[in-house]
């Protein structure tokens, strides 16, 4: 299974962002190929976060826009919606700690320990801080 960060998310929702063609065509490519692919839940609500932020884009995304989008992911063959269970947490003090993370870099170990707990073999993501995590590459 592949998983999708959220960077890839916003580029792919946002014209204006310099790789949003990129980001595009790498997800119209999982959605044709049909293989296993999803998002972790809490970067689903991070890009919601940023997409609307209006301390970053003039015009941010509406609510209703970004369900929208959202919905269109979710609505892909092979998609799942990754979340979090009780093992999560365990898991991220794990790699956070293997990782020696602090700050920010947390979500990160998050992220990774949901994409674990789901048999993900590939984080797709613009993101180097996950190198902390081999365990997701």
């Amino acid at each position: 299974m592949i998983a999708v960060d959220t960077n890839i998310l916003v580029y792919a929702h946002r014209p204006e962002s310099p790789l949003h063609e990129r980001a595009l065509v790498t997800l119209d490519e999982l959605h044709a190929v049909g293989s296993p692919w999803g998002i972790p839940v809490h970067c689903l609500v991070e890009f919601a976060a940023v997409v609307s932020n209006p301390r970053i884009w003039r015009q941010p995304s509406s609510p209703s826009a970004i369900a929208d989008q959202a919905a269109v992911w979710q609505e892909s063959r092979g998609f799942r919606l990754l979340g979090d269970d009780a093992v999560v947490w365990s898991r991220s003090c794990e790699l956070a700690t293997r990782g020696h993370v602090a700050g920010g870099a947390w979500y990160d170990a998050r992220v990774a320990a949901v994409c674990l707990a789901h048999g993900v073999r590939e984080l797709w993501t613009a993101d180097r801080d996950y190198s902390h995590f081999p365990a997701v590459r």
